[in-house]
């Protein structure tokens, strides 16, 4: 194992230079994060290639940002191909600096007037309002078109913001982009116009005149995999490797609990109950947490992905990133990403792709035979009835029963 820089002699243009004094710390940080020795010396390779570019162009450690990255790595890509790890080595190794406070703080890069007003409000979700991140992510996403369509690049005055911007803004909204997300941007706003006039920027609340899209839930089926498709998608998945049987466990508590995305993320090691065959739920819909049977295909997966694949860390998620740095898994998009690549490798004809899919298929499968929509309903987590009602549509045989005959006997 390499633990100091006198082991690294053989690695040219790391004897001398402006990061020669800070490769020691350096190495030993990847070694907490689990880096393998392999990928440490591949680092380590283009961090010295690094170093001499910057002896070369006498730029000094405290100046360095991603921009001298950048230029670097255009300069080595005229010399000979990149790997595709150079970017991600680097980033890390800048990150690091900063860190240890011996280069400029990320803080210090230039911001927009519409950034500030949009990280003081997303503090003020965080901090005040209790909003997850993926909220905070969202609505600040909103704010931000908002902000840099009626002030441009220009200073944030928030007292001039008028309710013809609000409107025209929605109005614009929803002529480019679907009805949910319009309406998400409504929500967004008025909580934004509220933060606005609770923090005194602006004399007037403004939250009314945000109009409400129209949006109407339930008219559509729910998006569903044909039958036999799921167990298809299971049986065809590989398991042969570390990365597979992680992927493998997921699928099964999305296929067999109609898990939400988010929730499998939020799966902590002590949430599962080895003696009861219970799982714990941490969901940010409903009651917040609920507790579900384990089935026996289920547990074997996870209990081989836990005993034999999950790398060693101290985080307790049950499911975390399989290289280095072993962190849990962040996003639901990374979830429903691996569902949407193991339906299409299986070579299933889905109308949706992604985590949500197996959810409703969970639902309609259930009904098909025999389940009730209370218990349905139970088992999704539904906290409102009407949510579980749409699944009442999929079941044809028994809407045709209730369909009044056409007038004349014509079809």
């Amino acid at each position: 194992m390499i633990t100091s820089f006198t082991e690294l002699q053989s690695l040219r243009g790391l004897d001398v230079g402006p990061l020669c004094p800070h490769i020691d710390r350096y190495i030993s940080q990847l070694y907490e994060l689990s880096y393998s020795p392999r990928t440490i010396r591949s680092y380590l390779q283009i961090t010295a290639h690094w170093n001499v570019w910057l002896v070369r162009t006498r730029h000094r450690v405290w100046d360095l940002s991603q921009e001298h990255i950048e230029r670097f790595l255009r300069c080595l890509g005229r010399r000979r191909r990149p790997c595709g790890f150079e970017h991600a080595a680097l980033s890390h190794l800048l990150v690091h600096l900063r860190q240890a406070g011996v280069t400029r703080s990320a803080r210090l890069v230039q911001v927009t007037p519409a950034q500030r007003w949009v990280n003081a409000y997303s503090r003020y979700l965080l901090e005040e309002r209790g909003c997850t991140e993926e909220t905070r992510m969202h609505y600040a996403l909103h704010v931000q078109r908002f902000l840099v369509g009626r002030f441009a690049q220009g200073r944030v005055h928030p007292s001039r913001i008028q309710a013809h911007d609000v409107v025209e803004f929605i109005r614009r909204d929803g002529r480019e982009h679907r009805p949910y997300r319009t309406k998400q941007a409504a929500l967004a706003l008025r909580s934004f116009l509220r933060f606005l006039h609770y923090r005194g920027h602006h004399p007037v609340d403004l939250s009314p005149v945000v109009p409400a899209p129209a949006y109407w839930r339930m008219t559509a089926l729910p998006k569903h995999l044909p039958a036999g498709a799921v167990q298809r998608i299971l049986d065809h998945h590989d398991r042969s490797t570390a990365l597979g049987r992680r992927n493998y466990a997921i699928l099964l508590l999305l296929a067999r609990l109609g898990l939400r995305a988010g929730e499998v993320i939020a799966l902590q090691l002590e949430d599962i109950d080895w003696e009861n065959a219970e799982l714990t739920i941490r969901s940010k819909k409903g009651d917040g947490w609920a507790r579900l049977p384990l089935p026996n295909d289920v547990g074997v997966a996870l209990a081989r992905y836990l005993r034999h694949d999950r790398p060693a860390c101290t985080c307790r998620a049950v499911f975390v990133r399989a290289v280095a740095p072993h962190r849990p898994i962040a996003r639901s998009a990374l979830i429903s990403g691996l569902a949407a690549r193991a339906i299409r490798d299986a070579g299933v004809e889905a109308p949706r792709f992604g985590a949500h899919v197996f959810r409703h298929s969970l639902a309609t499968n259930l009904l098909r035979h025999g389940a009730s929509l209370d218990e349905i309903g139970q088992i999704l987590r539904h906290r409102d009835p009407e949510t579980t009602g749409i699944y009442a549509k999929v079941d044809l045989d028994a809407l045709r029963q209730l369909a009044i005959a056409w007038p004349g006997g014509a079809r």
